[in-house]
């Protein structure tokens, strides 16, 4: 770019400089948010409390000072979807120390130290500043001009200041650029109530299943929204970088900072590198049985795969995902009869229970709607169905290359990745699909041919008499 401006003529060239030092000091005109990006700003339109959980370096902190300033100017883009104000707004923008606040979100937000307006905040909107004590080129505070005629308060804070510095007068937005600890934050969290305002975070999970991280992964709560960005949602990072930046990672932070997953150590129950079970795209061979598996819930979500067995292989391909909360019977079997009213269905024990309604058993109403129910419910040969034994099997054949998963099922990724345990037991939260993949795994031995796969068959190779002998 730089040598094609420089051939310019003389009298473009003037032009082309202006209006590129002009755009220096307006940079959020050019912010263009990735999918991951755009979904986190929507989410605000409806939830009071959002995580934006991402790796290093995956535009998260550059996503957190856009949608701010933002709300500082008022100067929402055409295509903006999440929360907005029509006046003026007080913010906080937060980091763990003083050098770190400067550093990063003050740094997106202002520009770099002496380049003030070159952050997403446009120049022409910064009416004032105060510097901070004790911390070299910290601000206090900044005065940001409102599309209002009004002017918006913004202000630097850090969590080491302590719990007591946080107390204060209304705010309506935090900012959380890395995880804070739980203290600080249901502090800043108190400081919206009054206002009806909002807080974000927006870090990677270097501290694992914290309490701030369970609140969003585990909590049950209408105001809470976590958004999960990976390196492969960072359109930015060449696709042929991605591996060596994966790579140059310490072994035990790489789920963490590529994919944004919560570091569980040993308490992971599928300690397995993705790159070995991911498939791009499963092609179902005409000879691979298939079986669907599910696992019943309500506000604890009903979940559905379906799976091919590569017999001759012994490999499992998990090809399809639903996942689905405080949805009826009759909802989800529309849902999954697209998947073939030929295709048999393992289900758990809780199948069994009847309806207080219609006195019909659970699995009785799925097959009632057309679902093609196998006779029991999902057991080992033995007539067993230990949960740590099927979690065994499943590590198995994760770990020789025998179960693989499409890429694309995110859902399934989502629960994989944040799979883990407590002090030894399995914790009971998000594995819905897990639970269904481990009833398919128990109850292969009925998986089935598609029935236009076995006509195909039988075209492509006509059956001779003599073969029986």
């Amino acid at each position: 770019m730089a040598s094609a401006v420089s051939e310019l003529p003389p009298d473009q060239l003037d032009g082309v400089l202006a209006e590129l030092e002009a755009l220096r000091f307006n940079r959020i005109t050019l912010y263009e948010p990735y999918t991951k990006q755009a979904e986190f700003h929507t989410h605000g339109a409806k939830y009071r409390e959002r995580l934006l959980r991402a790796g290093n370096q995956n535009g998260k902190t550059y996503c957190g000072g856009s949608e701010v300033a933002y709300h500082l100017t008022g100067q929402y883009p055409d295509w903006w979807q999440g929360r907005r104000w029509d006046r003026p707004i007080v913010c906080w923008a937060t980091g763990v120390t003083g050098e770190t606040t400067r550093d990063n979100p003050q740094r997106v937000l202002m520009g770099m130290v002496g380049e003030q307006g070159t952050g997403t905040i446009p120049a022409d909107c910064i009416v004032d500043t105060a510097p901070a004590r004790g911390i070299a080129d910290l601000l206090d505070y900044v005065k940001v001009r409102h599309v209002s005629g009004g002017v918006s308060t913004l202000r630097f804070k850090y969590y080491e200041q302590g719990r007591q510095k946080w107390q204060g007068p209304p705010v309506d937005l935090v900012w959380y650029d890395e995880e804070p600890p739980a203290d600080i934050y249901d502090e800043g969290l108190a400081r919206t109530i009054a206002t009806g305002g909002i807080a974000f975070m927006t870090f990677t999970p270097l501290l694992g299943m914290s309490d701030v991280v369970m609140r969003f992964l585990s909590g049950k709560s209408d105001d809470r929204k976590d958004v999960n960005m990976t390196i492969e949602d960072a359109e930015h990072i060449p696709i042929e970088e991605r591996a060596r930046i994966i790579a140059s990672f310490p072994a035990h932070e790489r789920e963490a900072r590529a994919k944004g997953i919560p570091i569980l150590g040993s308490g992971r129950i599928f300690p397995v590198e993705e790159a070995m079970i991911a498939v791009d795209q499963i092609k179902p061979e005409p000879y691979w049985v298939a079986l669907g598996a599910m696992d019943f819930g309500w506000d604890h979500p009903f979940a559905a795969v379906k799976g091919f067995w590569d017999r001759d292989a012994d490999i499992v391909y998990v090809a399809n995902a639903f996942r689905a909360r405080e949805q009826t019977p009759i909802l989800h079997a529309g849902a999954l009869r697209g998947w073939g009213s030929w295709l048999p269905w393992a289900w758990p024990h809780d199948g069994l229970q009847h309806d207080k309604g219609s006195g019909d058993q659970l699995a009785e109403q799925y097959r009632k709607q057309g679902l093609n129910m196998l006779p029991e419910r999902a057991q080992f040969e033995d007539g067993s169905n230990g949960v740590e034994a099927g979690l065994m099997i499943m590590l198995d054949r994760m770990q020789t290359g025998r179960l693989k998963v499409s890429r694309h099922l995110a859902e399934w990724w989502e629960e994989f990745r944040l799979y883990h345990r407590k002090d030894g037991k399995v914790v009971k939260e998000r594995d819905d699909l897990m639970s269904a993949t481990r009833y398919l795994i128990m109850m292969l031995r009925f998986a089935t041919l598609n029935p236009m796969a076995l006509e195909q068959m039988r075209v492509e190779q006509p059956y001779d008499p003599l073969d029986d002998y």
